[in-house]
């Protein structure tokens, strides 16, 4: 006897409401591919944007200026100079008011401005050059390399060693780097202040053209700071006050000081290079009170948060530059620190890309 196949009306809701989910997800993919089609859309158009000087023009024009009169300011096409406005204003960038057809500096906006406070310029103007991009067409070369990092089979040497006789590239870098460093430093002070208390000398380990020690010093006056990084950076590194710049090699000497300040070093390094790099600095501090003060991304897996994608990011960009480096969580701090011989370490969230990790002889 034939048996019969009996389907409730709860089967048929549950399968065709799993068709949908299954519709929903398809077309919701359809549609994302295409931002990493044109992924390098963004970024192109906001260099664009910077090099014109655009929310410097709007700016000029006392907040609000019309699109042929910001053509003129900027000279540029109207017609083109509408169509990248058309996108930008869509990302955000700028707002198009329409009472007045005038353009205005949206929050987005301000952060491109040429000698703004929280200006992010300089170190987009930097990811986006072509000897920074280059590396990234390597990346699935640098995925299975055996040796050597993306920016080496790119340039033919390391980051380095190319700064060290490209004069103008070194100089981007080291902008991109000042930038983030004002950035970081005024969330560093605000969110976590104390972490500079009771610090008289400190030695900014691969600090750049001293702006990060420059920042420091300036929010905590009784500070005297000490810049060092290699000879060619601190050669072109300007005077500033409370600020002694030393050359040298970190892999060799770290110069003595109260405690040690290292900010988006160690992410360019592997483990055993992070572990030789925090020797010289525990090295340099005292014993009993000193401390080294690592400013780093740190990844909590399973654990959100509103950095989290450009961490992981970062992560990817070490990957894509770097032999060895990258970004760690907290169980690869643990290994290079105590590695390192110390005998501790805290970690500090501020709600930025970086936190804040103490390390204690």
């Amino acid at each position: 006897m034939r048996k019969h196949r009996i389907t409730s009306k709860n089967q048929r809701a549950n399968s065709i409401d799993k068709m949908d989910a299954k519709s929903i997800k398809e077309e919701k993919a359809e549609v994302e591919i295409w931002q990493y089609i044109f992924g390098f859309t963004p970024m192109a158009v906001v260099k664009c944007a910077i090099e014109l000087e655009i929310a410097d023009a709007v700016e000029s024009h006392g907040g609000a200026v019309s699109l042929p009169d910001l053509a003129s300011a900027v000279a540029c096409s109207p017609s083109a100079l509408g169509r990248i406005m058309r996108y930008l204003t869509h990302r955000g960038f700028f707002e198009l008011k329409e009472s007045t057809n005038q353009y205005a500096n949206t929050p987005l906006s301000l952060l491109l401005l040429k000698s703004g406070v929280n200006t992010i310029a300089p170190l987009l103007v930097m990811e986006a050059s072509p000897w920074m991009l280059a590396p990234w067409h390597g990346l699935s070369a640098s995925a299975s390399r055996s040796g050597g990092s993306g920016f080496k089979a790119a340039h033919g040497e390391e980051i380095w060693e190319f700064g060290s006789h490209n004069p103008a590239e070194s100089k981007l870098f080291n902008d991109g780097m000042a930038c983030h460093a004002r950035r970081a430093v005024s969330e560093i002070v605000e969110q976590y202040g104390e972490v500079f208390e009771g610090i008289d000398c400190l030695v900014d380990v691969g600090g750049g053209d001293g702006t990060t020690l420059h920042c420091i010093v300036e929010a905590c006056p009784w500070i005297r700071g000490i810049n060092y990084d290699l000879p060619h950076v601190v050669s072109a590194a300007q005077v500033r006050q409370g600020v002694e710049h030393v050359a040298g090699d970190m892999f060799e000497y770290v110069p003595n000081a109260d405690a040690a300040f290292i900010k988006w070093v160690l992410h360019d390094w592997s483990d055993d290079e992070c572990v030789q790099i925090l020797t010289k600095c525990r090295e340099a501090i005292p014993k009993e009170t000193g401390k080294v003060i690592i400013a780093e991304a740190v990844i909590v897996e399973g654990e959100e948060d509103k950095y989290r994608d450009v961490k992981l990011a970062l992560d990817v960009a070490m990957l894509s530059h770097t032999e060895k480096g990258k970004e760690r969580t907290i169980e690869e701090w643990d290994l290079v620190i105590k590695g390192a011989g110390f005998s501790s370490f805290t970690v500090q969230h501020i709600g930025s890309i970086i936190s804040i990790i103490e390390a204690y002889p």
